[in-house]
């Protein structure tokens, strides 16, 4: 299957710096997320969200808040007609040198191990340069998303532009 790879905070829905996450229950999407999902949908592949999420190991949100947003994330895109395949995280700390942290390849390994997906025809979509330097290690086209970086690998406003 072909898998569009999504980055969360600050690809699909609103980042914020570290201290404000304990406070944040409700997903806000980013501007042009559906109607670029639906494009990527009708193109036909399927979604996985990958996402660092330190902020568990760092003890700025628990595990159970981690899964309460990202549940009612994917029920925002259910509600729109965007079915998540799976989403895999990484609740760990640089120093905690885990392979799942991104750029390191464990949650695509994961993934590959889980689904029948045809990497040649995949992609990723990420706003951060250990998503540009994950997708690279699996040869997977990439689309950058400005916001934190705003350099040439970082083109799009938002994945509407994408496609």
């Amino acid at each position: 299957m072909k898998i569009a790879f999504l980055d969360r905070d600050g690809t699909i829905s609103k980042e914020y710096p570290d201290e404000e996450w304990n406070s944040i229950t409700e997903p806000i999407l980013l501007e042009g997320t559906i109607e670029g999902l639906k494009k990527i949908k009708d193109q036909g592949y399927e979604f996985i969200i990958l996402t660092n999420q330190g902020l568990i190991s760092k003890g700025i949100i628990t595990e159970k808040q981690y899964e309460e947003y990202t549940n009612k994330l994917i029920n925002i895109l259910k509600e729109n007609n965007i079915n998540i395949l799976k989403v895999y995280h990484c609740p760990h700390r640089s120093i905690d040198n885990c392979n799942c942290k991104k750029p390191k390849t464990g949650m695509i390994d994961n993934a590959l191990e889980e689904f029948d997906i045809d990497l040649a025809n995949s992609f990723y979509i990420g706003d951060s340069y250990s998503d540009y330097e994950l997708a690279k290690k699996f040869n997977l086209d990439f689309y950058g998303i400005k916001g934190r970086n705003n350099d040439d690998i970082f083109k799009y406003e938002n994945i509407n532009e994408i496609f």
